[in-house]
């Protein structure tokens, strides 16, 4: 117990070192040196200032899929139920395929997203007695389950019923147990639990559309799939009939990067170039987008934004069903998302793509994990004590030995041998950080709904930001700077208030706290993207570097923190880097005249990515195509700066003071 009660007090000295009123000036960081810190029993220590603030930051799972996913039961044998995922994310051990498996640390809340298209039906397979499963089609699913996938994409494609087979009822009865699960799984204060699915449209097969539908309440409609439309558009429509109805609910797209241009294109579904209507439709109902999880990242690649030198980031630039065939990326990431918004906003004055930023898992097997040691290839959470690969299996997963693809139409409609799965092409889980008041239903969804979010690529990395007109050099210093910083200006997901007559540039407060069970921080840094004719540009600064390291005027670049990871061991050491860096950043290169997008992302030290840890457990070579560590990293939701309108600028506006 005395080690328990050690570990609890590390964290919180941490906690409150970054809570802690720090004079920080300019742009200069300040960091408390520390040992690395155990992960505690909550994810919730406070980190709000508690001389003004009343929000904590709270950590969660917006996206994952259980055996009531047709995917998932029928390629990849998935039998862990909706209840047994909402254990699991509560730090509770469960029982899956024979064996027990245990989160190494419990999240704040999550929600269960099973495909809303055939959800459910598949599992009516488990029972032999059923009469689905003595159909000629059941029984050839039984004994080859992959055929499911197949049979009822094709189904869901081509509008085509199945023969014997009624999924009205089946659904009917998964979508009860998916709420009743759910609803169990909901303790106020303690962890937070939403009813949810995925609505899974594929245009044309290959290019993906999906959202996750996130519901307020205990209750919910049957899901809208995309079956009954593959149209955004007509999702929305969904939402805000049962919105009208008393029933709240949002859409957060995902996995740009797979949409082959489409997720954040210029035109609506029928081609047409974005309206004011549309794009107000769209923010209306989809105020969050997933910007990283299993599948790679969707900020931004080195094509797009060649001058960034951390682009190079877990990059999956292949289509889902077609992955010989690259996704377009002009449309597919949200960097360019928020420049196109700019642009779109600018012609029929409202912007479409004004979004906040979540991480997800889309883990299948229904445990959700984030850690880079719970994962080891393809779309599944592992407990690394109980659930580790095999010496064998690890060569598959690392792509030392050929792994037929599980999904390969084309091969199968042709007679033409599987290509092989690369594996090592899965990132781990990404995470969902919010600033809310409680852990509790309203509380969370409100702060999604405010865009008060950022999104983490694993770690529990903080990582909070105000925007402001009067922020000193010295705010953090102040007693009660949070509850100013709400008083005089936004946190991130927020629009900058009107420039007071005689302002200057915006600025910044920023602060970032390391994971207790990662690595160190490496730097802060903001992502700024403004309107320039009619385009739009981007530039990254450097705004907070660990070490008292210096960007260097003549190249713009900061010096490398370096790199502690043991290749031979898997180890690395917090001698580099810094727990928390704060500052407060004003932007330099300011233009009144030009909207522009500010985000925050915070980068960490080195450490081993999980295709390096699993190789070193198992005694196997380094995947040759894949980095042996990398720069984990945190998003924050953006802080818009909008100019005033002629009639917005002749009337006054008081500065506050900082």
């Amino acid at each position: 117990m005395a080690a328990r009660i050690e570990d609890l007090g590390r964290w919180a000295a941490l906690a409150a070192s970054f809570s802690a009123s720090l004079a920080v000036a300019g742009c200069s960081a300040q960091a408390q040196t520390t040992a690395k810190p155990h992960a505690p029993r909550h994810a919730t220590a406070p980190a709000a200032d508690k001389t003004g603030g009343d929000r904590s930051v709270y950590f969660g799972e917006l996206h994952l899929h259980t055996a009531y996913s047709f995917d998932a039961w029928s390629l990849m044998g998935t039998k862990t139920t909706p209840e047994q995922a909402y254990d699991f994310m509560q730090g509770k051990p469960v029982k899956v395929n024979g064996v027990w498996q245990k989160r190494a640390w419990p999240l704040d809340f999550a929600a269960v997203t099973d495909h809303s298209e055939n959800m459910g039906v598949m599992n009516q397979l488990d029972d032999p007695d059923n009469a689905f499963a003595k159909t000629e089609i059941g029984q050839r699913i039984v004994k080859d389950t992959a055929q499911a996938f197949y049979i009822l994409k094709n189904a869901v494609d081509h509008h085509t019923p199945v023969p014997g087979l009624n999924p009205k009822p089946a659904m009917r009865s998964a979508w009860d147990r998916e709420i009743a699960a759910a609803n169990g799984a909901y303790k106020p204060g303690r962890f937070t639990s939403f009813i949810g699915y995925e609505w899974s449209s594929m245009d044309k097969g290959r290019y993906n559309l999906h959202r996750n539908v996130i519901f307020k309440g205990d209750t919910a409609p049957m899901p809208f799939t995309s079956g009954d439309s593959p149209r955004p558009e007509d999702l929305w429509t969904y939402l805000e009939k049962n919105r009208a109805a008393g029933v709240e609910a949002i859409a957060i797209p995902h996995n740009g990067n797979v949409s082959g241009g489409l997720m954040y294109d210029w035109n609506d579904s029928d081609g047409r170039p974005i309206s004011e209507a549309y794009a107000q439709h769209r923010a209306l109902n989809e105020p969050l987008t997933e910007i990283v999880q299993n599948k790679g990242q969707s900020d931004t690649l080195p094509e797009l934004s060649s001058s960034d030198e951390f682009a190079e980031f877990e990059i999956f630039d292949r289509l889902l069903t077609h992955p010989e065939e690259k996704s377009k990326p002009h449309g597919s990431y949200i960097r360019e998302a928020f420049g196109r918004g700019l642009v779109i906003q600018q012609k029929v004055g409202a912007n479409p793509f004004k979004y906040g930023v979540v991480g997800g898992a889309d883990l299948h097997n229904g445990l959700e994990t984030s850690d880079e040691n719970a994962m080891a290839g393809g779309p599944f959470g592992i407990d690394p004590k109980t659930a580790l690969p095999s010496r064998e299996e690890a060569k598959h997963r690392l792509n030392l030995v050929p792994t037929p693809a599980l999904i390969d139409e084309e091969a199968e409609e042709q007679g033409k041998p599987h290509r092989n799965e690369d594996n090592t092409i899965f990132s781990s889980a990404g995470l969902t950080g919010v600033w809310a008041e409680k852990n509790d239903r309203d509380s969370i969804f409100a702060a999604l709904k405010r865009k008060e979010t950022f999104a983490t690529s694993g770690p529990r990395i903080r990582v909070r930001a105000f925007g402001g007109w009067a922020f000193g050099a010295d705010a953090l210093g102040k007693p009660g700077w949070t509850a100013k910083a709400y008083a005089t200006g936004v946190p991130m997901g927020g629009d900058l208030p009107q420039r007071p007559a005689g302002a200057g540039a915006p600025s910044f407060i920023l602060q970032a706290m390391k994971a207790p069970e990662s690595g160190n921080l490496d730097r802060i840094q903001v992502i700024k993207v403004w309107l320039d004719g009619q385009g739009y540009k981007e530039k990254v600064f450097d705004v907070a570097l660990s070490g008292g390291r210096k960007v260097d005027p003549k190249t713009g670049k900061a010096p490398a923190v370096g790199n502690t990871v043991d290749l031979k061991t898997g180890a690395y050491k917090n001698t580099i880097g810094a727990p928390a860096l704060q500052t407060v950043w004003r932007d330099p290169q300011f233009d009144p005249a030009k909207p522009a997008v500010y985000y925050v992302r915070v980068l960490e030290i080195p450490t081993p990515r999980w295709t390096t840890l699993l190789a070193i457990k198992r005694h196997l070579p380094f995947p040759a195509n894949r980095p042996t560590t990398i720069q984990e990293r945190a998003w924050g939701s953006p802080i818009w700066y909008t100019p005033a309108s002629p009639q917005q600028a002749q009337a006054p506006v008081r500065a506050h003071a900082g």
